[in-house]
């Protein structure tokens, strides 16, 4: 690959980390053809950019910006593939998903996922755990609604307590 190639690639990789706010680091070298387009297309249909990478080509990439992504740069060995996503947790569940169906062909190796980084495998469940922001914000209003929930029915219960014991007064 000529320099002109690289210096592109390097800035194509380094615009598509900065509009992204998360991504994971897999190695998929392991898989054949047929479970490489399964993953594709479970990754399209999650709205999750996979792309294979050359690790000195990433490391360039990550340099380049302003983001400190040195914890990472043990983990660029071997095949790289790297997972974008705008939601923090998706590619953690479908990376979960699908080494249940593969016996563990696809290898999760590293992620930069909420502004922190997790690097091997054993930090895989963490990540699914992780709420998404919409999770989050789902979270938030229904404990904002209980309380207002909570007075309504019992202004309601004792609205009604109050009319039957005005009705009994008034039957007698």
């Amino acid at each position: 690959m000529r320099k002109e190639d690289k210096s592109t690639v390097i800035e194509q990789i380094a615009a598509t980390l900065g509009e992204y706010s998360h991504f994971y680091l897999t190695e998929a070298a392991a898989l054949d053809a047929e479970k490489t387009s399964a993953l594709r297309r479970a990754c399209f249909k999650q709205e999750i950019k996979l792309v294979v990478v050359k690790n000195a080509l990433l490391h360039k990439a990550m340099e380049s910006l302003d983001t400190d992504y040195s914890p990472l740069y043990d983990c660029l060995k071997g095949s790289t593939a790297i997972m974008f996503s705008n939601t923090g947790n998706a590619p953690a569940k479908l990376i979960k998903e699908f080494r249940k169906s593969t016996s563990d062909l696809l290898n999760f190796k590293a992620a930069y996922v909420e502004e922190s980084f997790y690097v091997g495998a054993d930090q895989l469940d963490a990540l699914v755990a992780i709420k998404s922001k919409n999770e989050l914000i789902a979270d938030v209003i229904a404990l904002l609604q209980s309380p207002a929930k909570n007075v309504v029915s019992a202004l309601q219960s004792g609205g009604s307590k109050l009319h039957g014991v005005l009705q009994t007064l008034s039957e007698r």
